[in-house]
């Protein structure tokens, strides 16, 4: 069974750092690009950013280019999201995504196959 498990979600002022992570089975995780996704109350799920399957690559949005990094260990099948400066409008529910066969990284939703079942990320003032 193919599943994505996103942990670390919660509670925080603007100005800090929160850590995302996302537990990947029942997959060959190495052959997967792996993105993360966020969707604010009233508002369209949005790409956040995405790594490719060796770790090289990886394409950010612009809303939040140089506060986030993604990072993933494909010995533990794990993809991270560091995310720093914090912001209230980064308040939203973060999914985790994989997407296979795709050589690089994508922003586009349709790309991605499987899904996790989301964390909560509050950016309080």
């Amino acid at each position: 069974q193919v599943q994505l498990v996103e942990s670390g979600g919660g509670l925080v002022q603007a100005g800090g750092s929160l850590s995302l992570s996302c537990a990947a089975s029942g997959l060959r995780f190495r052959a997967y690009t792996m993105g993360w996704f966020r969707q604010a109350p009233g508002k369209e799920r949005e790409f956040v950013c995405a790594i490719n399957e060796r770790g090289i690559s990886t394409r950010y949005a612009d809303s939040v280019k140089g506060r986030f990094t993604i990072s993933r260990d494909n010995a533990k099948a794990t993809v991270s999201l560091q995310m720093n400066s914090l912001r209230v409008e980064d308040t939203a529910v973060y999914y985790c995504a994989a997407a296979s066969f795709l050589k690089g990284t994508s922003g586009e939703q349709n790309d991605y196959n499987t899904w996790g079942q989301g964390t909560q990320v509050t950016v309080s003032s």
